[in-house]
């Protein structure tokens, strides 16, 4: 990426967090998210205790295990191609530590969108989809990710997502 660009990334990563870090709740629960999204743990968690409990709709619920670990193991192969470094601008405040120094795609943001979006077909709802923008948001909040990391992310996770959905289908 060009330094044009990534200048206006930090702009936006500035901007984002001089109006959201003040805010009462914002910080605990953009780290929460992390610990939630941290190697997708929180969405395999999901996935397979769906599958123990709900043995009507357990192969849609192993779908949403594998479309997150999928999704997230793409990322991280994406990352170690890609090899772009994590946000260090002086300006930008880190807020939780992170595995790993390479930073696009978001895996937070790709296996949080892989399971929302397979979530919102398990439960015929779209509410769950509301959670891939506040994962990504909170992912530039903490300033751990630029926002073309997360978008790539969410395009990541829905690409595996569905992927995964028509191999569900199909081997039904």
């Amino acid at each position: 990426m060009s330094n044009k660009s990534d200048n206006r990334e930090v702009q936006i990563l500035v901007d984002i967090q001089k109006n959201l870090l003040g805010v009462p709740g914002v910080l605990p629960t953009a780290t929460g998210l992390s610990l939630l999204g941290e190697h997708a743990a929180g969405w395999l968690t999901l996935g397979a205790v769906g599958a123990v409990v709900d043995k009507r709709r357990r192969r849609s619920w192993t779908g949403l295990f594998l479309a997150a670990l999928g999704s997230h193991a793409a990322s991280v192969i994406i990352k170690r191609i890609v090899r772009r470094k994590r946000p260090h601008d002086a300006l930008i405040q880190i807020g939780v530590g992170t595995p790993s120094k390479l930073s696009f795609p978001s895996s937070h943001a790709t296996s949080t969108t892989a399971a929302m979006v397979y979530l919102a077909r398990i439960t015929r709802s779209p509410w769950p989809l509301l959670g891939i923008p506040v994962m990504a948001l909170s992912r530039m909040v903490l300033g751990v990710h630029y926002p073309t990391d997360v978008l790539a992310g969410t395009i990541l996770g829905a690409a595996t997502a569905e992927a995964v959905h028509k191999i569900e289908r199909a081997t039904a």
